[in-house]
């Protein structure tokens, strides 16, 4: 972060040695006109990677963006008139993660008797995560200023869906035979380096479903789709460091209502067939959770639509 506000200083300090006059010496004009579009991005991977560069990091690598869980997007403007313009923004991101870890083969290693030096045979988990996100947001936006430095003011409203899913599937096989039973085991739970703990494993599964025996694991697993929409007024700025080439950002504060539907997750288990206790069958089970939702009244890093305030982004005109 030191390092990023040490860039836009400098940049900052290059962009104020040009005249305040408001063409180039070419007589480009700084500022947009009407009939004008304009594309911003977010600005801070980038400015991230060009603080590290010229902090000689040797951590550094270019800017990239996981879209389902950043919350990255694309905005554009038309300028109506040269202080009057619409604004849009959109977001679709497709994506899909998978885990693998190694385990060992407990149906071996329950009716076999090893010697050294064989290695303990294993088998393949896989933890795939699909999900998907779609945002869309419109308004107006109006803009004040004699100078490079422009003030903009507006309201917008917007919407956002998203939803995932998780799957896994396990190299051991539950089986209930006597000689090389397989149950369910705490080396099953799963975890990724993007995601966090899996929560694969339930160990309180007796408390779920009918006379299971022992913990249960999932196989599959859909989050319920959350939907989001919001209304808010914001303010900012925008500072033009070359002709029609600016950075600059902004607050919010408005209204957020969201809604999660149900989280459907289908378990697999060993439990009894019958009440006489005498056969012990593997069988999958489907459990559906609550519904939930969300009313808010506050800046944007609280309402979830717009993402988090004063992101600083890159604006171009043409």
């Amino acid at each position: 972060m030191k390092k990023t506000l040490i860039f836009l200083s400098m940049l900052f300090v290059s962009a104020t040695g040009f005249s305040q006059d408001l063409t180039s010496k070419k007589g480009e004009p700084i500022l947009p006109q009407e009939k004008d579009w304009g594309l911003g991005i977010d600005a801070t991977p980038f400015l991230n990677y060009l603080g590290n560069f010229f902090g000689k990091s040797s951590n550094n690598t270019a800017p990239s963006f996981n879209f389902i869980s950043s919350g990255q997007t694309i905005s554009g403007k038309y300028f109506k008139t040269a202080t009057t313009a619409y604004r849009a923004a959109l977001r679709i991101g497709f994506g899909s993660n998978t885990t693998r870890s190694q385990v060992t083969d407990r149906g071996v290693a329950a009716g076999t008797t090893l010697i050294f030096p064989v290695a303990v045979p294993t088998k393949e988990n896989v933890w795939t995560r699909s999900g998907t996100a779609i945002g869309l947001s419109a308004g107006i936006e109006k803009r004040r200023g004699k100078t490079r430095l422009q003030g903009i003011y507006g309201a917008e409203a917007g919407f956002y869906i998203s939803s995932s899913k998780d799957k896994f599937t396990y190299g051991n096989a539950l089986s209930t035979s006597t000689v090389t039973s397989v149950d369910v085991d705490p080396t099953d739970a799963m975890s990724s380096s993007s995601y966090g703990s899996a929560n694969n494993i339930d160990t309180a599964a007796s408390s779920k479903i009918q006379g299971a025996i022992g913990s249960a694991r999932i196989i599959e697993r859909k989050n319920g789709v959350a939907f989001s929409f919001g209304l808010r007024a914001f303010i900012g700025a925008e500072y033009f460091i070359f002709p029609k080439m600016s950075i600059g950002g902004e607050f919010g504060w408005g209204l957020g209502a969201t809604l999660v539907g149900r989280v459907t997750t289908t378990y697999e288990s060993k439990g009894k067939s019958s009440n006489s206790g005498a056969d012990v069958v593997v069988a999958p089970t489907t459990i559906q959770g609550p519904k939930s939702g969300s009313v808010k009244l506050d800046t944007d890093n609280i309402n979830s639509v717009w993402g988090p305030s004063a992101v600083l982004k890159f604006n171009l005109y043409f």
